[in-house]
């Protein structure tokens, strides 16, 4: 079972109280962006084995959305972030790369 705890009020519970969004730190586009990379936006996606960006939404507490860090092989949970930061704290990348030494953190833009 995946255990989380949401950054913003601190409770760390099972996976069923919160909900999955999908990947995180997705570039988006609007209006007036090619037909490509919007296509690209809407249906293109990471499936990495091994350590992922997922953005969650804290659906039975207090309804925030957040960033987790995990291993998708071991359901590892390398640390939670808030939604509204651009890129994972440094010591959880740092907890990623002693884990996953291959993996860097990259700008994603699709």
């Amino acid at each position: 079972m995946l255990v989380l705890t949401c950054p913003y009020c601190g409770v760390t519970a099972e996976e069923t109280e919160f909900h999955a969004e999908g990947e995180a730190h997705l570039k988006r586009f609007g209006p007036g962006s090619k037909d490509e990379d919007f296509e690209a936006y809407l249906f293109m996606r990471e499936n990495p084995k091994g350590a992922h960006l997922e953005r969650w939404r804290h659906q039975n507490g207090c309804g925030k959305y957040f960033h987790a860090a995990r291993c998708t092989m071991t359901l590892e949970v390398f640390g939670t972030y808030p939604a509204q930061t651009y890129e994972p704290p440094q010591e959880i990348k740092d907890k990623i790369a002693a884990k996953h030494p291959n993996w860097t953190w990259r700008e994603f833009s699709l």
